[in-house]
Order: C-alpha cells, then sequence, then structure tokens
C-alpha cells in the first residue's frame, strides 16, 4: 500500500473484492468503486464461502471490502478466516452495526478501517484515501483502541474457535442457537440423526464447552447477530 497522499480524485485502486450478502448494495458498492476509484478488477461475493472461492481462483484483489453480516459467519470469525487466507491484504469493515464494541472489536482484530454503510460519498472517499495512505480509519467520535484489553482478547480467541469449524459444523452451531432439538437439525440438513449427534459432539469440543446451552450463549456473547443461518 502507498504510503504516499494523493489527491482523491487521482487514487486509483486496480481491484478489490466486494462481500455483502445484499446484492444490490454489493453491486452498488464494486459500482462506486469503479467510478470513483477506476477499479477495473472487481468481484463480489454475497457469503463467505464464495469469497473464500473467489481467493482461490488466484485472485489476489488491492484491497477487501467485508460486510459482517453474511449467511455463513457470525461476528468476527468471517473476518478472521479471510484474514488467516489474506493476511497481507487491507480488509475494510462496512456494516450497518455501528456501535463502539463493534469498531472497538474489529479494528483490534486488525481491521484496515470501519466505514458505516450510510456515509455519504464525499466522506466515503475520504475514508479511502486515509486507508490507502496506511492509517486506521474509524468514524468520527470513535478512537482507535490504544491496545486490546483482556476481553478483546477474549472475543477474538472465541471468534477463531467459531471460525475453525467446518461448514457443516457452523451450519448446525446456528440451528442450536435457534433451539432447534437433533431431531428437526438431522430433518433441516437431511442427515442421520447419528450424524448430527457426531457434528454437535465435534463442535462442543472445538469451542471447550460441555453442552448446547454453552455453546448458544457463546455465540452470543461474541456474535453481531442474534444467531447464525
Amino acid at each position: 500500500m502507498s504510503q504516499t497522499a494523493l489527491p482523491i480524485h487521482s487514487l486509483s485502486i486496480k481491484s478489490a473484492l466486494v462481500i455483502d450478502d445484499h446484492p444490490l448494495y454489493c453491486d452498488a458498492l464494486a459500482a462506486t468503486m469503479e467510478s470513483t476509484f477506476k477499479t477495473r478488477r472487481i468481484r463480489t461475493a454475497t457469503s463467505l464461502s464464495e469469497a473464500m472461492q473467489q481467493l482461490r481462483m488466484r485472485f489476489s484483489p488491492d484491497l477487501i471490502m467485508l460486510d459482517l453480516n453474511l449467511p455463513d459467519a457470525s461476528g468476527l470469525s468471517g473476518f478472521l478466516k479471510i484474514k488467516e487466507k489474506m493476511p497481507d491484504i487491507p480488509v475494510i469493515v462496512i456494516s450497518a452495526i455501528t456501535s463502539k464494541d463493534v469498531v472497538h472489536s474489529v479494528i483490534a482484530a486488525g481491521a484496515a478501517g470501519f466505514i458505516p454503510k450510510d456515509m455519504d460519498r464525499q466522506n466515503f472517499q475520504e475514508a479511502m484515501q486515509d486507508i490507502w495512505n496506511g492509517k486506521t480509519y474509524v468514524p468520527p467520535g470513535y478512537a482507535i483502541p490504544a491496545r486490546t484489553t483482556a476481553t478483546d482478547l477474549s472475543v477474538e480467541t472465541i471468534s477463531r474457535k467459531i471460525a475453525h469449524l467446518s461448514q457443516q459444523q457452523t451450519r448446525i452451531l446456528g440451528l442450536i442457537c435457534e433451539g432447534m432439538p437433533n431431531k428437526l437439525i438431522a430433518y433441516e440438513m437431511q442427515l442421520a440423526e447419528a450424524t448430527v449427534k457426531a457434528h454437535i459432539t465435534a463442535l462442543l469440543r472445538r469451542l471447550g464447552v460441555h453442552n448446547r446451552t454453552q455453546a448458544a450463549m457463546l455465540v452470543r456473547e461474541v456474535s453481531i447477530r442474534h444467531s447464525l443461518q
């Protein structure tokens, strides 16, 4: 990333990956990047799995724009998976959820910036300029944490555990959070009930909890949403 400040109108970003589960917003953001920053290589994804597939296809964008609210990710888990796959690519979180706790968590986890979805075009351009110049952007009124607290470490640790669940385990965990019993989970996922039980045993072990209730509480503690989908 260039450290030399450029006039906003001359800032050029060659490639980007935009990840958002609302196709219209995803396309609008891609169009804004193209018109404002002359971004010609733009790929979009509406889920974490689709984004990971894009990155496995030898696509190495200049930056990644990520919405936390994805159908197959919860809280910081999607962000952490993206950073694990592409540690040297700046990831900008774009979200409609703008509480200080959320902003603090994503910046502490290593995001290049946090941009609210309701930001106007001029401020968006200025935010992108700051990020391109190597600064960490947060909206006015938010402070970048001077250091990570013990609570932040706990949140990140739990999020990493969730991030390393398999796709089926993540889906089952979401259904557990919705209060579904094993029989209904098996029906929903078209699996044998014994297979569901085996997955639950494995995910409980990975999360370091003893039962379904503790697993659901763990997710709610760190999740931006109230449940996985």
